[in-house]
C-alpha cells in the first residue's frame, strides 16, 4: 500500500483519527478506573498497563481494518500478557478493549497487539505509542495517544490524542479536561485540532514572529529519566528565559508548543548512548512543524526516521518557534 495522493492521506488521516479517538476512550476510562493500578515493568524496568495494551490493540485493529497490508511499528507486544502468571492482565486487557471492539477475544487482542512487530524498514509504515507518559497516566496526569505514517523515511500524517488536556491555556496541567483534545497534520497540508467528543476542527498555525517581545517559555518534563533537567535550566538560564512555564509528559509537549502556549520544548538525552524511539517523535514532530515550529535534534540536524525503529541518527530533540530556535541550538552548543 503507498499513500501519496491528497485524497489517500485523506483517507488515511479520517481512520486514523477515528481510530486514535476510539482508544483515546479507553484509556480515559482505565485511567478513571481501578485497573490503571495493574501494571507490571518491562526488561528495562519502564512500567506498562492495561491502558497500554488495549490501546495498541485497539488501534492496530482500527487500522488494519481499514488498510490489511498496513504494517504497523508499535512500542508494546503481546509477549508478556501470554505468560501465565499474568492471566488476570490479560483479561483486564480484553475487558478495556471490548468498551469500543465489542467482538474483542483474547487471541484477537493479542494478535492486534502483536502486528506492532514490525521493525521499520518497509517504504511505509505506521508508528503508535498507545500511551506514550505512562507515568503522567498512572499519576492521573497527562499523557497522549500518538500514531504517525511514515512513507520513505518522511512522516506525511500525524495524530495526537491528549486525552486530558484542556483548551483553555490557564488550566492546571494536573487538572484532567473532562473531554480532552486531538490534533492532527498532513505533512505540507497544515494541523488541526479538535475536542475529543466535537466534530468541529480548528487550524493550527502560529506567527513566525510569535514570542519576538518574551522571554523564552520552555516545555518541561514531570519526569526525569530520559531529559536532562540540569541542563536544560543551564539553557534556559543562559538566553534569560523563565524555568518553569509548563511541566507535564508525553508529546503532549509538543502540542502545548504548537498551540503558543510555550515558545520551547528540549529532551537533552541523560547519558551518551540513549537513542530516541520514532513512536515517541514522529506524531508530535509533525504536528509542530505544520504548526509553524522548528522541530530538529539538539544539534540543529533534522530528524531521521529512515533507520528504522530508532532515531539512531540523532541526539537529543529541540521543538521551538523560529524566533528562538536558532539561539537555543546555539545555547547547547556554547554550554558543551
Amino acid at each position: 500500500m503507498t499513500i501519496l495522493t491528497n485524497d489517500q492521506l485523506g483517507t488515511a488521516l479520517h481512520s486514523a483519527v477515528h481510530a486514535v479517538a476510539a482508544a483515546c476512550r479507553v484509556t480515559r476510562q482505565v485511567q478513571m478506573a481501578a485497573e490503571k493500578a495493574t501494571r507490571i515493568l518491562k526488561s528495562d524496568r519502564s512500567p506498562v498497563t492495561v491502558a497500554d495494551f488495549a490501546a495498541q490493540a485497539v488501534i492496530n485493529h482500527r487500522i488494519t481494518e481499514s488498510f490489511p497490508a498496513a504494517l504497523m511499528v508499535g512500542e508494546e507486544s503481546a509477549e508478556l500478557l501470554r505468560e501465565p502468571g499474568n492471566a488476570l492482565l490479560c483479561a483486564a486487557v480484553v475487558d478495556a478493549a471490548r468498551r469500543v471492539w465489542e467482538e474483542a477475544a483474547i487471541e484477537r487482542v493479542l494478535e492486534a497487539i502483536d502486528r506492532g512487530n514490525h521493525d521499520a524498514t518497509a517504504e511505509q509504515y505506521w508508528t503508535l505509542d498507545p500511551v506514550d507518559g505512562t507515568k503522567g497516566f498512572l499519576r492521573g496526569e497527562q499523557y497522549a495517544v500518538s500514531l504517525a505514517l511514515i512513507n520513505a523515511g518522511e512522516v506525511v500524517l500525524a495524530v495526537l490524542g491528549c486525552p486530558n488536556l484542556s483548551p483553555n491555556h490557564t488550566a492546571s496541567f494536573s487538572s484532567p479536561d473532562p473531554q480532552g483534545l486531538i490534533y492532527f497534520a498532513i505533512r505540507g497540508g497544515g494541523a488541526w485540532v479538535t475536542a475529543a467528543n466535537d466534530p468541529e476542527t480548528t487550524p493550527l498555525r502560529v506567527k513566525p514572529e510569535i514570542g519576538q517581545d518574551t522571554k523564552l517559555r520552555v516545555c518541561r518534563s514531570v519526569e526525569s529519566s530520559h531529559t536532562d533537567q540540569d541542563q536544560t535550566a543551564r539553557v534556559i538560564a543562559l538566553l534569560g528565559g523563565e524555568s518553569d512555564t509548563a511541566r507535564l509528559d508525553s508529546q503532549c509537549k509538543y502540542a502545548v508548543v504548537a498551540r503558543a502556549q510555550a515558545d520551547a520544548y528540549l529532551r537533552l538525552p541523560t547519558r551518551s548512548d540513549y537513542t530516541e524511539k520514532i513512536w515517541d517523535h514522529a506524531a508530535g514532530m509533525l504536528i509542530a512543524s505544520e504548526a509553524g515550529m522548528t522541530v530538529t535534534d539538539s544539534t540543529g540536524a533534522a530528524l531521521q526516521f529512515s533507520r528504522g525503529r530508532e532515531l539512531s541518527a540523532n541526539t537529543g530533540i529541540v521543538c521551538a518557534s523560529p524566533v528562538f530556535h536558532a539561539r537555543i541550538i546555539q545555547a547547547i552548543k556554547r554550554l558543551g
